[in-house]
Protein backbone atom coordinates (compact mmCIF):
# COMPACT_ATOMS: atom_id res chain seq x y z
CA UNK A 1 0.00 0.00 0.00
CA UNK A 2 1.26 3.47 -0.91
CA UNK A 3 -0.06 6.76 0.46
CA UNK A 4 0.88 10.21 -0.86
CA UNK A 5 -0.31 13.35 0.92
CA UNK A 6 -0.02 16.72 -0.83
CA UNK A 7 -0.48 20.14 0.75
CA UNK A 8 -0.80 23.34 -1.33
CA UNK A 9 0.18 21.60 -4.59
CA UNK A 10 -1.03 22.41 -8.12
CA UNK A 11 -4.16 20.76 -9.55
CA UNK A 12 -2.12 19.32 -12.43
CA UNK A 13 -0.05 17.26 -10.02
CA UNK A 14 -3.20 15.88 -8.44
CA UNK A 15 -4.43 14.91 -11.91
CA UNK A 16 -1.14 13.17 -12.66
CA UNK A 17 -1.37 11.09 -9.48
CA UNK A 18 -4.97 10.03 -10.18
CA UNK A 19 -3.69 8.02 -13.16
CA UNK A 20 -2.01 5.60 -10.73
CA UNK A 21 -3.62 6.21 -7.34
CA UNK A 22 -7.10 6.82 -5.93
CA UNK A 23 -7.74 10.24 -4.36
CA UNK A 24 -9.78 9.45 -1.24
CA UNK A 25 -9.74 13.00 0.14
CA UNK A 26 -8.40 16.28 -1.28
CA UNK A 27 -4.64 15.79 -1.52
CA UNK A 28 -4.63 12.22 -0.12
CA UNK A 29 -3.84 9.44 -2.61
CA UNK A 30 -3.67 5.68 -1.98
CA UNK A 31 -2.88 2.71 -4.17
CA UNK A 32 -0.65 -0.27 -4.69
CA UNK A 33 1.79 0.57 -7.51
CA UNK A 34 5.05 -1.29 -8.01
CA UNK A 35 8.16 0.10 -6.34
CA UNK A 36 9.44 1.39 -9.67
CA UNK A 37 6.20 3.29 -10.37
CA UNK A 38 6.13 4.56 -6.78
CA UNK A 39 9.65 6.01 -7.17
CA UNK A 40 8.74 7.63 -10.49
CA UNK A 41 5.61 9.15 -8.96
CA UNK A 42 7.63 10.49 -6.02
CA UNK A 43 10.10 12.15 -8.40
CA UNK A 44 7.19 13.72 -10.30
CA UNK A 45 5.74 15.00 -7.03
CA UNK A 46 9.07 16.53 -6.02
CA UNK A 47 9.50 18.16 -9.42
CA UNK A 48 5.97 19.56 -9.87
CA UNK A 49 4.92 20.38 -6.29
CA UNK A 50 5.09 24.16 -6.75
CA UNK A 51 5.08 25.82 -3.31
CA UNK A 52 3.52 22.79 -1.61
CA UNK A 53 4.69 19.95 0.61
CA UNK A 54 4.51 16.22 0.11
CA UNK A 55 4.61 13.04 2.18
CA UNK A 56 5.01 9.48 0.89
CA UNK A 57 4.34 6.41 3.07
CA UNK A 58 4.55 2.81 1.92
CA UNK A 59 4.84 -0.69 3.32
CA UNK A 60 8.28 -2.32 3.63
CA UNK A 61 9.91 -5.28 5.33
CA UNK A 62 11.13 -3.45 8.45
CA UNK A 63 10.35 -3.57 12.17
CA UNK A 64 7.68 -0.92 11.74
CA UNK A 65 6.27 -2.48 8.59
CA UNK A 66 6.35 0.81 6.70
CA UNK A 67 8.60 3.71 5.84
CA UNK A 68 7.99 7.24 4.65
CA UNK A 69 9.62 10.16 2.93
CA UNK A 70 8.90 13.85 3.31
CA UNK A 71 9.61 16.83 1.10
CA UNK A 72 9.59 20.47 2.30
CA UNK A 73 8.07 19.57 5.69
CA UNK A 74 9.17 21.15 8.95
CA UNK A 75 8.78 17.74 10.58
CA UNK A 76 11.48 15.37 9.34
CA UNK A 77 12.13 11.64 9.71
CA UNK A 78 15.08 10.59 11.89
CA UNK A 79 16.52 7.09 12.27
CA UNK A 80 16.72 6.08 15.94
CA UNK A 81 18.23 2.61 16.49
CA UNK A 82 16.50 1.20 13.42
CA UNK A 83 13.15 2.91 13.99
CA UNK A 84 12.08 5.95 12.00
CA UNK A 85 10.76 8.69 14.24
CA UNK A 86 9.55 12.21 13.50
CA UNK A 87 11.56 15.17 14.71
CA UNK A 88 9.40 18.24 15.18
CA UNK A 89 10.80 21.76 15.44
CA UNK A 90 10.89 23.16 18.96
CA UNK A 91 8.05 25.66 19.16
CA UNK A 92 9.56 27.47 22.14
CA UNK A 93 12.68 28.37 20.19
CA UNK A 94 10.64 29.43 17.18
CA UNK A 95 8.93 32.27 19.11
CA UNK A 96 11.39 34.30 21.20
CA UNK A 97 10.17 35.26 24.65
CA UNK A 98 10.24 38.90 25.61
CA UNK A 99 12.07 39.77 28.80
CA UNK A 100 10.71 42.03 31.53
CA UNK A 101 7.37 43.60 32.21
CA UNK A 102 5.22 45.64 29.85
CA UNK A 103 4.65 49.31 30.63
CA UNK A 104 1.03 48.60 31.57
CA UNK A 105 2.07 45.82 33.96
CA UNK A 106 4.63 48.10 35.62
CA UNK A 107 1.97 50.78 36.12
CA UNK A 108 -0.44 48.28 37.66
CA UNK A 109 2.26 46.76 39.86
CA UNK A 110 3.65 50.00 41.20
CA UNK A 111 0.37 51.95 41.25
CA UNK A 112 1.51 54.71 38.90
CA UNK A 113 -0.86 56.37 36.49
Amino acid sequence: MTVIVLTHCPQGLRGLLTRWLLEISPGVFIGNPSSRIRDVLWEEVREHRGNGRALLAYGTDTEQGYTFRTFEHKWRPVDHEGLTLIERPNQQQATPQRQGWSKAAKRRRYGKK
